[in-house]
């Protein structure tokens, strides 16, 4: 379907990729992973005809079409939102515009008719007649309701047009479609329906992503970009992850006999087979794992960050108190009427379909800014942390990292610069890199920065306003790990599925007409019918 040859990228002396060939081939789905700055975006480019490889080539088996998400927001501003998804499919909208320019001619001739008649067939046979209510279709899915479907797309919320960009690369089912952080910006109901559909979607699917969740649900294959190479391994991400740690383990057990790794190995893919997931790809997925051989996995070069959270001292009973809280932007009711009582220990998942209500609820309860009604008490045990969605202001200075993870040490020991390059050296800053400043971090070199500095306060309630924002899948996972055997209390907002559904063991969901607090996992709380009424209800005012 989608073949790679000899494909080399280099940068001056750094070598991106060397002589890569790998084959995507139609009913996959690949998950793209590998470290930041692996190059996994500028493959994805480079499979789409964006970018030149430095040697090499990219072949797309003749008559096929190849359907990429655009990253440009503003590329069809001039357009309506109807026309920009049926824009998807090049050649239809091609003929589409070629009919209505003909027909929109003052002196229409004979020989337009036939021209016309030439382009209704190719038009019928890519089934152009039923375009209109197939583009509505997949808007309504991914949220856009229909009074927006014939608004300019300039007129588009930022967050409401990455939902039109998707429908576009949806629509006319492209026989490879490529996708960069297609989760971006969509709520959980939304990605669920996506996974639902790239699970049994018969075409080629190639996607980078950094949403576990997303990738154990629509992956056939990882594909791993490692040592400038793209292997590709058949299972999700999570059968990725744990044979690539099986691996690791066994190359570090140099003696363990040969037939004593085959059954460990063989074991593992047995307990994962059985938890394949229900689609039309199961079957298919679970013979492909059951033929892995012990060589076929190896172990990964990446570096996980160890993040690890302490507390200085256990709170006591009471860790927060909310009554009637209420806030609002530009006129907008965000919640009102919030009471909640934090119970020590708590995992509370934060959530809203807005994200704006989720963000000014946290900088209320850590007097950033008032609200308009209601107030708030923490316990007198507890101390607080928190990660702000926005972290820019802790990096407005030209303080080295050693010098700017200083500022929250406590003791004459915690400022010691072995002390704090340790920190800093957990979280993946060694050497000359604990020498940078904060202004020329990436946003993922930023998060783990504020994670240090979290993990030095040692406080006792942790708030984390979407954290796994801008990092990579290693960050997020370690992240994810030492979130659950934390002993303090937690609040945090994410996207991420995996995180959310593993973490919480409370929900609570702010919505203009009040709250919905419950003892569930995350899955179960979006799961329940009796709370899916209740949401319609408690989100009325927006409809």
């Amino acid at each position: 379907m989608l073949s790679v040859s000899n494909l080399s990228v280099q940068f001056g002396k750094r070598v991106l990729f060397d002589e890569v060939n790998v084959t995507f081939t139609q009913g996959n789905c690949y998950g793209i992973i590998g470290a930041n700055g692996a190059g996994k975006s500028t493959f994805l480019k480079i499979l789409s005809g964006k970018t030149d490889p430095t040697s090499g080539h990219v072949t797309l088996e003749p008559g096929k079409r190849m359907s990429v998400l655009e990253q440009d927001h503003f590329a069809y501003d001039e357009f309506n939102v109807l026309e920009a998804v049926i824009m998807g499919n090049k050649p239809l909208y091609a003929i589409k515009k070629e009919m209505d320019d003909i027909y929109a001619k003052p002196d229409f001739s004979d020989a337009d008719g036939e021209r016309v008649g030439e382009l209704q067939v190719q038009f019928e046979e890519m089934n152009g007649w039923n375009a209109d209510s197939d583009a509505a279709a997949l808007l309504s899915n991914l949220g856009i309701s229909e009074d927006l479907h014939y608004t300019s797309m300039n007129d588009l919320d930022s967050k409401l047009k990455v939902r039109v960009l998707l429908a576009q690369a949806l629509f006319g089912n492209p026989d490879v479609l490529i996708m960069d952080e297609p989760t971006n910006d969509l709520d959980f109901e939304t990605i669920s329906w996506l996974e639902h559909f790239l699970a049994n979607y018969d075409n080629t699917v190639i996607v980078v992503s950094h949403d576990r969740h997303f990738l154990d649900a629509v992956c056939t294959h990882i594909s791993d970009i490692d040592f400038g190479k793209i292997s590709h391994y058949s299972g999700n991400y999570t059968f990725w992850y744990e044979s690539s740690q099986l691996a690791a383990r066994q190359r570090a057990q140099q003696n363990k006999k040969a037939e004593e790794k085959a059954k460990e190995l063989q074991e593992f893919i047995q307990r994962f087979s059985a938890n394949v997931a229900k689609s039309k790809q199961a079957t298919s997925r679970k013979k492909m794992l059951e033929k892995l051989k012990v060589e076929d996995i190896k172990p990964s070069s990446r570096r996980y960050p160890a993040i690890i959270f302490e507390q200085e001292r256990e709170a006591g009973d009471q860790i927060l108190n909310v009554e009637g809280l209420q806030a609002s932007i530009d006129g907008e009711l965000l919640f009102q009427n919030v009471d909640i009582n934090l119970a020590k220990g708590d995992k509370v998942a934060v959530i809203s379909k807005d994200s704006r209500a989720t963000t000014a609820f946290y900088e209320i309860i850590n007097d950033k800014i008032k609200a308009e009604n209601g107030k708030h008490q923490w316990g007198i045990t507890t101390t607080q942390s928190y990660l702000p969605v926005d972290n820019s202001e802790y990096f407005e200075n030209d303080l080295t990292l050693v010098d700017w993870l200083r500022q929250w040490a406590t003791t004459e020991e915690e400022r010691e610069e072995v002390y704090v390059r340790g920190f800093l050296g957990k979280m993946l800053f060694s050497g000359e890199e604990a020498l940078k400043t904060g202004r020329v971090l990436s946003g993922g070199e930023k998060v783990r920065c504020m994670l240090s500095r979290m993990m030095m306060l040692r406080a006792n309630v942790l708030m984390l306003d979407e954290p796994t924002n801008h990092l990579d899948l290693e960050s997020i996972t370690a992240f994810n790990n030492t979130l659950k055997n934390f002993k303090g209390t937690a609040l945090f907002t994410t996207h991420d599925h995996e995180f959310a559904q593993t973490v919480a063991n409370r929900i609570i969901e702010l919505t203009p007409n009040g709250v919905i607090d419950r003892y569930l996992t995350f899955d179960d709380y979006m799961r329940d019918d009796a709370i899916k009424e209740q949401r319609k209800k408690m989100y009325a005012v927006n409809v």
